[in-house]
């Protein structure tokens, strides 16, 4: 059976920045909405993580729903361990590797939020890693992941208007600039860290 992880903090915990409401019903309502989707549709016969990597095993008509609620757990629970009350900065080999990038942390961020606003519909903005350790920061519609493409996502912010609109309604960009506020690279920095 698959799972979600745990919140890592109250549902309280990212205010101002988002609200408990939001968290309340984004973690409840629609993460776990993934999971119930998903094990209705298959029995665990693989890792989580895998499925997007060997999604011809399962029968071809079931592939887009099973890729598409799996895509909706790992995307979510990437997204949680990316954000965290008391914001963290990237550290070691992460952040040599976004300095030895962008030249910077700030140059790093200013790009992150300048891809996030052009993602035109529902989606997420990632920062991920080749088999290289090669960063990239891409946009990726729905609940499409990165594994699919045999990239490493280390760092996502969730651009679905289920996120932020009771907050911020038709204001994403407001949302965008403001989470960084909350954002949180110790899970990157330790995926990173493990990788290479």
């Amino acid at each position: 059976m698959y799972n979600v992880i745990n919140l890592p903090y109250p549902y309280y915990a990212l205010e101002p920045i988002i609200d408990e409401k939001t968290v309340n019903i984004h973690y409840n309502k629609h993460h776990k909405k993934y999971m119930e989707n998903l094990n209705k549709l298959t029995n665990y016969i693989m890792p989580l993580e895998e499925i997007p990597k060997r999604i011809n095993e399962f029968p071809i008509k079931d592939r887009g729903d099973i890729l598409y609620n799996a895509g909706g757990i790992l995307n979510h629970n990437l997204y949680w361990q990316s954000l965290n009350p008391n914001s963290a900065l990237p550290k070691g080999k992460l952040l040599n590797k976004i300095n030895e990038t962008y030249g910077n942390f700030n140059n790093f961020k200013n790009e992150f939020i300048t891809k996030s606003k052009k993602l035109v519909g529902s989606g997420y903005t990632f920062l991920v890693t080749d088999n290289d350790g090669n960063l990239s920061i891409i946009n990726m519609a729905n609940q499409e992941t990165p594994l699919s493409y045999n990239l490493t996502p280390l760092f996502t912010i969730d651009l679905w208007e289920h996120a932020y609109y009771l907050k911020y309604q038709n204001n994403k960009n407001t949302y965008i600039e403001n989470i960084w506020n909350k954002t949180n690279f110790d899970h990157a920095s330790r995926i990173y860290q493990s990788l290479f």
